[in-house]
This record gives structure tokens, sequence and C-alpha cells, in this order.
């Protein structure tokens, strides 16, 4: 097989670790090529080019090739745009990042996705708290759409009923929507069940999915995390521990 050399590919950084004494193993989330893995050879020395660059939440522009599961980075340029968050957006940023490197296989390209990841780390860095939780949950929303995890939003899943507008359900991991019970804190009527359905569609404007977030945030987040970590298979995100830990403190 020939070698595949790629160029001038649109990417963020999504984790680094190292690989030995002087180079980097870089996660990152390309727009053509999905989630990728490449050794950025002598990233660690003060003298690197790819020291300074190699940020998450940065847009960037790389080079890379190979035929190998982890491939060789051969160049990388900063595209501008914004200063690195800091703080609960810079966490809100690794969130994101954490969701992709659990939920999205290697070397599958999901362009949709990656613009809207592109358009929320916008909203972070623009330090926008106002639309920061309804970006984040327009970001799982999509993301569960685009990797099939997102049950339907117009009919309750396990019979197919049409939703009533005026009646009230909840988001079951194993099920799916249901009729909401006493025992469910957190629950959306049927029409706004079925505005969300119509906001993720595809092709449906972020602007779009991010208004219709935006009227239901509070109620929809812990629907979406219990979502979420059962199916990355963890009770809590690590960046959502981090932050229960800071707030203690």
């Amino acid at each position: 097989m020939a070698t595949q050399r790629i160029s001038e590919e649109p990417a963020f950084v999504l984790h680094r670790y190292d690989w030995s004494e002087s180079s980097l193993i870089v996660e990152v989330f390309t727009r053509h090529h999905g989630r990728v893995a490449l050794v950025a050879k002598g990233a660690k020395r003060p003298s690197s080019s790819f020291r300074p660059i190699l940020l998450p939440l940065q847009p960037l522009q790389l080079a890379f090739g190979g035929d190998a599961e982890i491939r060789t980075l051969r160049s990388a340029e900063w595209q501008g745009g914004h200063v690195m968050p800091t703080g609960d957006a810079l966490m809100s940023g690794y969130y994101l990042n954490e969701l992709l490197l659990k939920l999205l296989a290697r070397d599958d390209p999901h362009p949709a996705l990656f613009d809207v990841y592109a358009s929320v780390v916008q909203v972070i860095a623009s330090r926008h708290v106002a639309l920061l939780e309804a970006a984040l949950r327009t970001f799982e929303l999509l993301l569960l759409r685009e990797i099939g995890f997102l049950p339907l939003l117009d009919a309750q899943t396990t019979t197919l009923l049409a939703l009533d507008p005026d009646t009230r359900y909840h988001l079951v991991a194993e099920g799916g929507l249901r009729l909401a019970g006493m025992e469910d804190r957190a629950s959306l009527t049927g029409a706004q069940w079925l505005a969300l359905q119509k906001a993720v569609l595809p092709g449906a404007p972020f602007t779009a999915t991010l208004r219709a977030c935006s009227a239901v945030t509070l109620e929809l987040k812990p629907q979406l995390r219990t979502l979420l970590n059962y199916h990355c298979g963890v009770s809590t995100l690590r960046t959502r521990q981090i932050m229960i830990d800071l707030q203690s403190l």
C-alpha cells in the first residue's frame, strides 16, 4: 500500500502525551479523516516549531503521512482566530475533547461534526456565558446523532406513539423517550422534544440547534449527561469530576 500523504488538513488537538524524550503522540480531530493519532517528532525540544502550535482548542492546518496506525506529523500551522480559553471555558473545551476521544473511532470522518465542534469552540473562546451551556448541549445532541446513539425525539421509543405536545417525556439511556414519571426530576414537553428533533435534522443550521437548546438547557443537561455517560461506559466523565472537585474547594 502506498504511503498516504495528507496536506492542508483542518484540525484541532484533542490530547497529547509523551512518546519519547523528545517526541509526542498527538490525538487530533480532522475535518476529512476524523480522529487521527500522529507522532510529532522532536515536539518537546525548546527549538521545535511544533511546541507553541500543538495546543487544544486552536484551529490548525496539518500535513501528515504514513500507513501505520500512528502516522507522522510533517507540519502544523496555526490558523488564528482567538486566544487560548482559560478557567471554566477551558474545562468546557476539555469536556468536548473527552467526548470525542471516548466516542469516535479513529479514521472515521465526520465533517459536519467537525464544523459543529469549530463553532462551539468559537462560542467557548468568546466567553459568552449566556450561550455556553446551549452550545455544549448542541454539541452533545449532534455528536449523539452523528454516531447513531440519539433516539428519535418525535415519538415514544418503545411504542412509537406520537408525542403529545403538552405531555412531559423523559430521555432514558437504555430506552429513549418515555412518559415522565414522578421520579423523573428532568423532563421536557412533547412540543419541546419535537422542536429539538427538527433542530437536529441533517442540514439544520448550527444557530437553529443552538436556539432550540437555549430554551431547554437546564432540563436537557442531566438527561443528555446520563445518556453520554451510558455510552462512554462511565458514571462520571473525568472533566466533569474535575469541575465538581474544583467547585467543592
